[in-house]
């Protein structure tokens, strides 16, 4: 392999990332692993020595995204060393290794390992660090507003339509002390929300005594300074009151993401999921009376093998009952090796894609009422790094960032908001989200 870069100078790396908050977890940690080893990170668009793509293959279209990105980012580097990781070379590595641009395809369960074997690859010595290069445990191509960190891997779930118990495995969390000490390390790095992540948080500490995901999330609230934390998911039949007492900690984002794949108890059941449309709706109603004013997200899935028109008709009145904040809609996409690819009744494509669309309709007219009805509040952003628009001038700058309900949120004509939490007025709605008047500059 030729080196992009010359001398003593380290060698380079991007590192591109699919899907879900577990990869991007997974990435920063790739990421510090590579800096510790003495590469530089650079922006996916730069010339480099190594790109990773972190895959995902939740959906048949994950996985031609993957191939897309390998094949683009071998055009860009002729001479780098390119790799594939993540949940597609997990479950099909073999596919991956047929395709001509890929040096090293690295599953899930050799992650750990990915640095070393690039190294050897490549044929650097094991200390490639030059002499007197400071460590930065932050690259600056990672951002630096929000962390993902890891508390629970795997599931044993093995819902019928879902290929993630194969391409993480069995579930398991990481001990408290363990991310405390990472949720510490984020925040001294300067993060300034931490987001717990993993496949059923819900479950979290089941190995253990006396262990749960609120005495984790009230250990990390009381032993580090994170100024917001946030849980990315959880199931509907793991919401209770003694979890809900957590958010009485304003550190704590009033925002939740519950996956209902379906409002039908019929096609809920085939799916293996381990609850019923009213026992969701209660959840729902039990987060609104104890966290008031919280936002609700959920995944739905549609056109799952069997869903008839009357199903499909349940989870559209579910879905307009309970005014999500915000939908992700997805047409079921038949996964080898789970049990909803042996299905019969499986869906021609124009009729999902005509309730997709349907869906689609409502949760785009949900998501804009909702964002109406908080025009004239008050909310605390925590704005990114990198500005909306042109650099160069602050005349039409914007900034985005998103308040701790997750809406996410543009202001113009200020600067140096980049990774900061300032209090803003929520003024109006346009095609990009809501545009916020900025309260004051400090910092909080």
């Amino acid at each position: 392999m030729t080196m992009s870069t010359d001398g003593n100078a380290a060698p380079t790396v991007a590192i591109e990332t699919h899907g879900c908050k577990l990869n991007q977890a997974d990435t920063l940690k790739l990421s510090r692993t590579f800096a510790e080893a003495g590469f530089r990170h650079v922006d996916t668009g730069e010339p480099v020595d190594v790109y990773v793509v972190n895959s995902c293959t939740v959906t048949h279209v994950a996985d031609g995204k993957a191939r897309h990105a390998l094949r683009a980012a071998r055009r860009r580097n002729p001479n780098a060393t390119i790799v594939a990781t993540g949940c597609y070379a997990q479950r099909s590595p073999e596919e991956l290794r047929d395709l001509e641009e890929i040096d090293l395809v690295i599953g899930n369960a050799e992650k750990s390992t990915l640095v070393r074997q690039v190294v050897e690859w490549m044929g650097l010595p094991d200390d490639i660090r030059p002499i007197g290069d400071e460590l930065k445990h932050t690259p600056a191509s990672v951002s630096r507003t929000r962390a993902m960190v890891k508390i629970q891997e795997g599931c044993d779930q093995v819902c019928a339509y879902c290929i993630v118990p194969k391409v993480r495995g069995r579930e398991r969390s990481i001990p408290v002390d363990q991310v405390v000490e990472e949720v510490a390390c984020r925040v001294a790095e300067g993060y300034k929300e931490v987001v717990l992540t993993g496949t059923q948080l819900g479950t979290y500490g089941f190995e253990w005594p006396n262990t749960s995901l609120r005495g984790l999330i009230q250990s990390v609230l009381s032993e580090t300074a994170a100024p917001r934390l946030r849980v990315s998911s959880l199931q509907p039949q793991e919401v209770d009151e003694d979890l809900l007492e957590c958010w009485s900690d304003k550190r704590l984002c009033p925002h939740f993401h519950l996956p209902l794949q379906s409002g039908s108890d019929a096609v809920l059941k085939s799916m293996r999921r381990r609850y019923t449309s009213k026992e969701y709706a209660d959840a729902i109603r039990l987060i609104r009376d104890r966290v008031p004013g919280a936002s609700i997200t959920a995944d739905v899935i549609v056109g799952f093998p069997g869903e008839t028109d009357e199903d499909f008709q349940r989870t559209y009145e579910l879905c307009d009952s309970i005014e999500f904040a915000d939908m992700h809609v997805f047409p079921y996409s038949i996964r080898p090796g789970t049990t909803g690819a042996h299905l019969s009744g499986q869906l021609l494509s124009d009729v999902k894609t005509l309730r997709v669309r349907r869906l689609l309709g409502l949760a785009q007219k949900q998501s804009l009422d909702f964002r109406r009805g908080v025009i004239g509040e008050t909310r605390f952003v925590l704005w990114e790094l990198n500005p909306v628009g042109e650099p160069d001038s602050d005349e039409g700058l914007r900034w985005s960032g998103l308040t701790e309900d997750y809406v996410r949120v543009a202001a113009a004509g200020e600067t140096g908001l980049g990774n900061r939490i300032t209090p803003v007025r929520l003024m109006s709605v346009d095609e990009t989200g809501v545009l916020a008047e900025l309260i004051n500059l400090a910092s909080h």
